[in-house]
């Protein structure tokens, strides 16, 4: 993903940057396309979940910045086609600087593939399956400040223990938290946000 200029007079959520490195640019451009837009295509949610996963204990600029390396290397984030890797094709992933080299990660993406096609096996989609935990409706939250946003819900909380349960890796409440934000399920945008509005705050 190529990093885009963004006017710099709007409101933003605070995390989105303050205009003063590279990375402030992917921050802005993913804030105000991406981040909280209710996202319902199953291999954009199988993306964001391994992307959130890979970024446990990194910075998310980190990984911005080495989503096209991503992309790249896992074909593009095909769920098909990545639970059936082998494990000298994980071992090859592995020598490639264009991710994060850490091999518990790595190795989860086949396992979280096949867990991933389990569900669309169930349930048809994966989409019906996640959004199932919120009615299938975006969680309009009202936060005034980034210190009011929480890492983790009592929603998160049962997605995390049902992920699990099905066999996903790094899916632990806080980075199912972030991806319920990243992919809409909720709008944690602050009431002052211009995007806020935008995505059904009121």
């Amino acid at each position: 993903m190529a990093a885009k200029s963004a006017s710099k007079e709007k409101t933003r959520c605070g995390w989105a940057g303050t205009f003063t490195s590279a990375a402030d640019d992917y921050y802005l451009h993913y804030h105000d396309t991406e981040w909280g837009v209710p996202v319902h295509d199953d291999q954009q949610q199988f993306e964001f979940l391994i992307l959130e996963g890979a970024q446990a204990g990194l910075s998310w600029s980190t990984i911005l910045k080495k989503r096209e390396g991503y992309r790249r290397v896992f074909q593009n984030f095909d769920p098909a086609k990545l639970a059936r890797w082998t494990d000298a094709k994980l071992e090859k992933a592995l020598l490639d600087p264009g991710i994060v080299r850490n091999r518990l990660k790595v190795y989860g993406v086949r396992k979280n593939a096949q867990a991933f096609l389990k569900v669309v096996e169930e349930f048809g989609t994966f989409d019906k399956y996640i959004w199932g935990f919120v009615d299938g409706s975006p969680v309009q939250n009202k936060w005034k400040t980034m210190k009011q946003v929480p890492a983790t819900s009592p929603v998160s909380d049962a997605l995390s223990k049902d992920l699990k349960k099905r066999g996903f890796t790094f899916v632990g409440s806080t980075i199912v938290y972030a991806h319920m934000q990243a992919t809409g399920m909720v709008n944690d945008h602050t009431v002052d946000c211009f995007r806020y509005k935008q995505l059904g705050g009121k």
